[in-house]
């Protein structure tokens, strides 16, 4: 009898240490956990502030680094509010933030205002949305405002068509003073990205047409706006045919 107490006595102790010592390995789990979550956030705020200080210098050499940083970020899933602002700052370098030297703008660096773009395109924000509007709008670089209608379409967002407004805008306002292939192209891209989201496909449709026809741009983009034409218009009669029967 006494034996069957002491053992009984020894396994509540056995159980008793095990618990203890599975509650302490857990608490140790934890701790590790927090002090890495801290040692994280202070690295990415770390990282943060050197790409901001690496965007805001005037030195063309210093944005490139800081589109490399940024592009890591953005590529591993890190767009925190600096990330979004020093892309903001990229893509506006020398048109919305200028640096002057004896009246000369010194920061006009189109390449990278571009790549800043493109980068902004996998940002799928309102925020990024608004800031490749407005750069499309204001920039005068083909190549720049080309990457920015393509982030546009990447990004997806077309309320109240304001977005196929605004690139229909960009269309002829090129196509009266520099009909560019690549910036074609790209409006045609774009457009097919947002069509299932346009409310008044009319201005879109009529802008397609007139790339369609002129003979200023080159032969594949011209064939190109008539693949889409017909890709819109059979996609308006399956349609129209779904709802008749209905």
């Amino acid at each position: 009898m006494k034996v069957t107490k002491f053992v009984a006595c020894a396994c509540s102790v056995l159980i008793s240490s095990s618990l203890f010592a599975q509650e302490q390995t857990v608490q140790s789990q934890n701790q590790k956990k927090e002090e890495t979550t801290v040692e994280d956030e202070y690295m990415s705020s770390a990282e943060d502030t050197i790409i901001g200080e690496l965007a805001s210098s005037d030195d063309y050499d210093n944005k490139m680094v800081a589109l490399s940083y940024l592009k890591d970020a953005v590529e591993g899933g890190r767009t925190s509010p600096e990330v979004i602002a020093s892309l903001s700052r990229l893509a506006g370098e020398g048109v919305k933030t200028t640096a002057r030297t004896n009246g000369r703008v010194m920061n006009n660096f189109p390449d990278v205002r571009a790549q800043a773009c493109d980068l902004l395109g996998q940002v799928k924000t309102e925020e990024s949305k608004n800031t490749l509007v407005s750069i499309a709008v204001e920039d005068k670089e083909p190549m720049v405002v080309t990457a920015a209608i393509r982030s546009l379409g990447d990004i997806g967002i077309n309320d109240n068509d304001e977005v196929v407004n605004m690139i229909e805008f960009i269309h002829k306002r090129y196509a009266a003073l520099n009909p560019t292939s690549s910036l074609a192209l790209e409006i045609l891209n774009t457009y097919e990205k947002l069509a299932p989201s346009v409310q008044d496909k009319g201005p879109m449709i009529q802008s397609i047409s007139e790339i369609r026809t002129n003979y200023r741009y080159a032969a594949p983009v011209r064939t190109r706006a008539t693949e889409l034409l017909k890709s819109l218009q059979g996609s308006s009669s399956k349609k129209k045919n779904d709802n008749q029967k209905k």
